[in-house]
C-alpha cells in the first residue's frame, strides 16, 4: 500500500471511528471501501491518523490508539 493509500484509509478512519467501536467492527468497515487493505495497513493508517490529526481531533486521536497498537501486534 502506497502514501495516498495509507492516507485515505488514515481518513477513512477519522470519519469511521466511534467510542467503543471494536478493532474488528473498524477493520469490517473499512474493508468494505478498501477490499485490498491488510490489518497491517489498517494498522499503519490508523497510526498516520492519530499523528496526522492529534491536534485537530483529540477525542478521535483516542479511539484509535486503542486500535492500532493492538492490531499491529496481532500481526
Amino acid at each position: 500500500m502506497d502514501a495516498s493509500e495509507l492516507q485515505a484509509v488514515g481518513e477513512m478512519l477519522m470519519r469511521l471511528v466511534t467510542p467503543g467501536m471494536t478493532p474488528k467492527e473498524l477493520v469490517k468497515a473499512v474493508r468494505k471501501l478498501h477490499p485490498e487493505a491488510k490489518k497491517k495497513d489498517i494498522a499503519r493508517a490508523a497510526f498516520h491518523a492519530i499523528i496526522a490529526n492529534a491536534d485537530q481531533d483529540l477525542g478521535k486521536s483516542r479511539n484509535l490508539q486503542a486500535f492500532a497498537p493492538a492490531e499491529r501486534t496481532r500481526e
